[in-house]
């Protein structure tokens, strides 16, 4: 169920391969042990046209949409290790963030529940 949609600066993709940065997201969720491995979704928006601050600094804001049932503390450590995944690749970005959301289970509804 969750899915990790990570908005970034085009030029994001040119340091580093999509495939390697979804690679480390997934990996860094999956450790968490919160989700089933076959569950987790990672896609990738690279941005040609934005601002940050009214400039073109480079960034990366990942959405993470969980399923709700997870408490605070587990969330938080899913961002922070997601985070520390990361960092490492991009020493030199300005922006480099996470939030988590919940899905109500009452209102989620995919193609095999109707």
């Amino acid at each position: 169920m969750p899915h990790f949609v990570l908005d970034c600066s085009q030029n994001i993709l040119e340091q580093q391969a999509p495939e390697k940065i979804m690679q480390l997201v997934f990996e860094a969720a999956n450790a968490t042990e919160l989700f089933e491995p076959t569950d987790i979704k990672v896609r990738i928006n690279p941005f040609q046209h934005y601002t940050v601050g009214n400039e073109t600094n480079d960034f990366i804001h990942i959405f993470g949409n969980i399923m709700e049932g997870r408490n605070t503390a587990q969330k938080a450590n899913l961002s922070k290790q997601i985070i520390l995944a990361l960092k490492p690749l991009f020493p030199n970005i300005p922006i480099l963030s996470i939030n988590i959301r919940d899905f109500e289970k009452a209102s989620y509804c995919n193609k095999t529940m109707v």
